[in-house]
């Protein structure tokens, strides 16, 4: 990649105003690591998804609130803006570079044998087989199966039907993660109930096509679906239009989204983003930095589903019950989850 050719992206040039609030004013952050500088290239979808970027978003916003690091985001637009924007945060000398998504795995492999003195993270990480991750990069990896388990019972649990539904976005081995482990919660309280699977798409555009969302859960509705989950981006939003319009349920991902569709959301797979951004970020800043893969499960804390408070209440104190006490089988490897 010809690094002159990032100057004629006007999606880089623009988004660097789209820093965070104080990140581009003359007066410096206060807080114990202020003079550290991050910089965050979302994923597919961008900020406001209120899905996996707003996760990572959260996760560096807090640690600018309560750490005083300066950071900054870009929001490309295709595979060589991905690239770009890397390039473009490690040539400005930040201290530490996250992209949002598996998508960034080369990339950010590529760009950090070029700026050794530059710490990467990727949210997702899928390592190359046989070949060795870079010394300047952490994998940040999920157990999504293990969350997905989880509001797997939860659906199987309250069906009325026993038909369910999973739209994926991009059919992809990490989507199929989810889709494991929702069956394989769903058939542990319900061995009789059946799921209806399908895909948006094969390009990464699948996680940004409501009108294909709304399409295929309309779909499963017809067969019989009273809940559907998704793990497919913004085009889960055209999943929860289907499911509010056709009197169903729907289960988010990987943040919170009862507030997208209030009454039809009765929980979501969470996916602790937020936290494995702020405790890398944190490591960098105290000199406790390591490369190599982290995981994140139910054990760490990593994975969870809505349950607490207003956003929860749509799920019935014994299933709760029940969902919790498969939650401690999980956490003490009771349970082997299926990953495909």
């Amino acid at each position: 990649m010809n690094f002159a050719r990032v100057v004629k992206f006007t999606v880089v040039v623009a988004l660097l105003s789209l820093a965070l609030p104080g990140a581009g004013e003359t007066e410096r952050p206060s807080g114990p690591l202020q003079s550290l500088r991050v910089g965050l290239v979302f994923d597919v979808g961008g900020r406001g998804d209120k899905s996996f970027n707003d996760a990572a978003y959260a996760g560096v916003s807090r640690a600018q609130d309560r750490l005083g690091v300066r950071i900054e985001l870009l929001e490309p637009s295709g595979a060589e803006d991905r690239e770009a924007s890397l390039r473009l945060f490690s040539a400005r000398g930040f201290d530490l570079v996250i992209g949002v998504g598996f998508i960034f795995s080369t990339d950010i492999n590529v760009v950090a044998r070029d700026f050794p003195a530059t710490k990467f993270a990727c949210v997702d990480y899928a390592p190359t087989p046989g070949a060795t991750i870079p010394g300047n990069v952490v994998g940040l990896g999920f157990r999504e199966e293990e969350g997905s388990f989880l509001v797997g019972a939860v659906a199987g649990l309250m069906t009325k039907t026993k038909h369910l539904g999973f739209v994926g976005g991009m059919d992809i081995p990490l989507i199929h993660r989810f889709e494991a482990g929702y069956r394989a919660g769903l058939k542990m309280v319900c061995a009789e109930c059946e799921l209806h699977v399908a895909y948006a798409g094969t390009t990464p555009e699948a996680f940004r096509d409501p009108a294909k969302g709304k399409a295929v859960a309309i779909s499963q509705i017809a067969a019989g679906a009273d809940i559907i989950y998704h793990a497919s981006g913004t085009t889960g939003h055209g999943v929860f239009e289907a499911a509010r319009d056709m009197g169903i349920k729907a289960i988010g991902v990987d943040s919170d989204q009862y507030d997208e569709m209030p009454g039809t959301v009765v929980t979501s797979m969470i996916k602790r983003v937020d936290v494995a951004v702020f405790d890398t970020i944190a490591a960098v800043g105290y000199g406790k930095f390591k490369s190599g893969m982290r995981s994140f499960g139910v054990a760490e804390s990593g994975v969870d589903y809505v349950h607490e408070g207003p956003h929860g209440a749509l799920v019935p104190d014994p299933v709760k019950r029940e969902v919790e006490r498969l939650r401690g089988r999980i956490a003490r490897g009771e349970i082997s989850i299926p990953r495909r």
